[in-house]
């Protein structure tokens, strides 16, 4: 089979277009090309009123060697790469099971590839299964009842299964880990177009029946889930030479585990996790974040300005934007997280604080899109020093949003032309935030950092050039986005172990190795391989 790629037609194109430019750019006749099948489809709106679909197709032809032999110097004429994923070994007999901490992407694929090799492993989380930990992250959504043990960041399915669920990265993988875990999903029972959209996403109804499915697998395999079963303590040993050793997790209720190999999948939120594991010697180092705000736009404003006369075409689908201004002051601004049709959550996991995230259901149809406009932060330059400085930097700014929406888990908000202004928004206009338990109009100002808000006014105008409306007046802008990645990298050598404790394994966004959902559980596999790879002489 051949793999074609860069394949190009218009948006509009019937059905027999694609096989007949398939022959052409071949140079077969139609009788030669015997089946084809959709590998890949994005498109190109750079030109929205010429809006282009590109292909990457696998064919079958009846003469293979020869159309190889007849385009060997060109990349976009290839055989079909083999993406079906190989197991590196099956476990051993005797072995220790090993210990995840963690079930969101990154522990969900540590645990479903340990247990597809026989290592039956156990799987440790401090929140609950999904469907409860939905009841109670909704409890402060439409109550203001904060679960600090069962939120959008604790819990089973981790902070991705309420966002807008892409299955995306910029990650490069010759081993094609990615379509491993976009096969693994269908299976569970995502819908299969995740497999050739270039830019798949699920939406968090369907990532709550497909984490369901995935735990039910790892069971089936031998596998263990405990919930609410929090990890407040390491043991670890020194060896003879010198070296520390994991020996054990102590639970918070007592408990204790004995294993050798320990696979943190804590998330970016697991912020007493940090702590603790720093008091216990864990290597750890500062790393870079982001802290903004959510800003939302209604949905058929992004539309217009993305596709033009094309807004609405079910192929494009909710249209979505990636911006970014490198600003006077060395700062750069940038979207983040873009959520089409889509809603601001509530997303802290603390009590005394506000945090927001973006949203979206498969569909991307609600009214609004909002996506986070983040300043960047850099840690030698904004709390050098102390490696969990980043902690205190997003808990000051938290809790000031708290303060600044009314102490009550509503959110500060400001629309647009009045932060522009540099006034306080005392009424909002025409663009109605999404956020619940609600917002509170006032001034961002107060709780961001000076930087952040120069930076922001600068950025503004100048996205407003690139998007029709962005800048529009009513636009309305929700505080405050702290959560864009994890502010700590547990550092690991290239076997992926902790740098300074064997058979620690830190993985996934909380260790400061992923950022997304596609991107945490490939990191999850690769530590799984890891693991095993580790048992052998």
């Amino acid at each position: 089979m051949l793999r074609l790629t860069e394949l190009t037609l218009p948006l509009h194109h019937a059905q027999e277009a694609l096989p007949a430019a398939i022959c052409k750019r071949l140079r077969i006749s139609p009788r030669e090309l015997i089946r084809h099948v959709v590998a890949r489809r994005a498109h190109d709106a750079r030109d929205k009123t010429n809006i282009k679909l590109i292909y990457s197709v696998d064919v079958n032809v009846k003469d293979e060697s020869a159309v190889l032999a007849r385009f060997r110097k060109d990349r976009n004429v290839q055989q079909t790469p083999n993406t079906s994923y190989k197991f590196i070994m099956q476990a051993p007999a005797g072995v220790k099971r090993p210990v995840v901490v963690g079930a969101g992407p990154c522990g969900l694929f540590v645990g479903l590839v340990l247990a597809q090799m026989g290592f039956r492993p156990i799987i440790l989380d401090r929140g609950k299964v999904v469907r409860e930990r939905t009841k109670d992250t909704w409890d402060l959504w439409r109550r203001g009842v904060l679960h600090p043990e069962s939120n959008v960041q604790f819990g089973e399915g981790g902070a991705g299964t309420f966002s807008d669920g892409k299955l995306y990265s910029r990650i490069k993988d010759p081993r094609h880990l990615d379509r491993k875990v976009l096969t693994e999903f269908v299976k569970a029972g995502a819908p299969p177009e995740i497999l050739t959209e270039a830019h798949p996403h699920i939406g968090t109804f369907r990532l709550v029946t497909m984490v369901e499915s995935l735990r039910e697998t790892i069971e089936g395999l031998g596998g263990e889930y405990r919930w609410q079963h929090k990890v407040d303590g390491l043991d670890i040993k020194t060896d003879g030479s010198g070296e520390r050793c994991i020996q054990g997790v102590h639970l918070s209720d007592g408990e204790y585990i004995e294993a050798d190999r320990v696979i943190l999948a804590v998330g970016h939120s697991a912020r007493d996790t940090f702590a603790m594991l720093h008091a216990a010697g864990v290597h750890v180092e500062a790393k870079p974040f982001s802290i903004g705000v959510r800003i939302e736009h209604p949905q058929s404003w992004i539309d217009t300005s993305r596709f033009g006369a094309d807004a609405g075409n079910p192929i494009l689908g909710a249209a979505e934007y990636h911006i970014s201004h490198h600003c006077k002051n060395g700062r750069t601004v940038y979207s983040f997280c873009m959520c089409p049709g889509g809603t601001v959550v509530a997303a802290t996991s603390e009590e005394g604080r506000v945090a927001t995230n973006g949203m979206s259901q498969y569909s991307r149809n609600e009214r609004n899109a909002n996506s986070g406009f983040v300043v960047a932060i850099d840690p030698a330059r904004d709390y050098p020093g102390d490696p969990l400085a980043g902690l205190a930097f997003q808990r000051h700014w938290e809790s000031l949003a708290y303060v600044a929406g009314g102490s009550n888990y509503r959110a500060p908000a400001q629309r647009v032309g009045d932060f522009l202004a540099g006034r306080p928004s005392t009424a909002l206009g025409s663009v109605v935030p999404s956020y619940r338990p609600g917002v509170t109009p006032t001034d961002l100002a107060q709780c961001l950092p000076d930087f952040a808000v120069e930076a922001m006014r600068e950025a503004i105008p100048v996205f407003g050039r690139q998007i029709k409306g962005y800048d529009h007046p009513d636009v309305v802008m929700t505080g405050v986005e702290t959560r864009t990645s994890s502010p700590v990298r547990f550092t690991r050598g290239d076997d992926l172990q902790s740098l300074n404790t064997r058979g620690l394994f830190p993985a996934g966004e909380g260790a400061g190795y992923a950022g997304g959902i596609l991107s945490a559980a490939v990191d999850g596999i690769k530590v799984a391989e890891a693991v095993a790879q580790s048992l052998k002489p």
